[in-house]
């Protein structure tokens, strides 16, 4: 989607570590087949999602001369004069279910982490708390949205090189990986790409905090 979720790589590895029931090298590339479509699946699902965001935002608002659109609730009101009440109910309506759709995944993922790296399962009431409280502290304290979204991008942000350098690093061994480790080439591409990120990343958090 178009937030930063790295915790998502350990849901996608644990996952599929629920389906492993043998070792057979032809049923693991199976398997790994499975995942690559899955996960293709996804990523277009969420990438057809987001470009048909920024191709309303563009036929909408920039078209009617509207280029101040900056917040969610800017979003919604505008929506409603330009495109009638429907169009901002569905808006709405996606948000919940995308607000509901990333909790869940945040909720499974770090449940995993924790029982993976821990080895602890944590009761339910303090895991209910410890999602909750933060987002209720924001509303409580009455932060601006936006801006606490952003920042939470940007802590976010933090867990990508602890995600993509392990990755990266895992899938390159024999050991580890046997039959399905990664060509040279492929580890290269992927280092890459992840130094790329990660850089971005530092830069995003250099903007945010020191960029004014």
């Amino acid at each position: 989607g178009a937030t930063v979720m790295p915790h998502v790589i350990f849901l996608h590895s644990a996952l599929m570590q629920g389906r492993i029931v043998t070792r057979n090298p032809r049923m693991l590339k199976k398997l790994v087949r499975f995942e690559r479509i899955d996960v293709i699946i996804a990523m277009s699902l969420a990438g057809c999602v987001n470009a048909a965001m920024l191709i309303m935002a563009a036929s909408t608002f920039f078209s009617a001369g509207l280029n101040q659109v900056g917040t969610i609730e800017e979003a919604y009101k505008t929506l409603t004069p330009l495109l009638g009440q429907a169009a901002s109910w569905v808006f709405a309506i996606s948000l919940i279910v995308s607000g509901l759709s990333s909790t869940t995944v945040g909720t499974m993922a770090g449940q995993i982490i924790m029982q993976g790296f821990l080895r602890r399962s944590i009761p339910i009431w303090i895991r209910r708390s410890i999602t909750m409280l933060p987002a209720l502290l924001v509303i409580t304290i009455g932060l601006e949205p936006t801006r606490t979204l952003v920042l939470s991008q940007v802590i976010l942000s933090f867990g990508i090189p602890f995600a993509l350098v392990p990755l990266i690093l895992f899938t390159r061994r024999e050991d580890v990986m046997g039959e399905l480790v990664n060509r040279r080439l492929t580890t290269v591409l992927a280092g890459m790409v992840a130094g790329l990120i990660i850089a971005l990343n530092l830069f995003l958090i250099y903007q945010t905090f020191f960029g004014g």
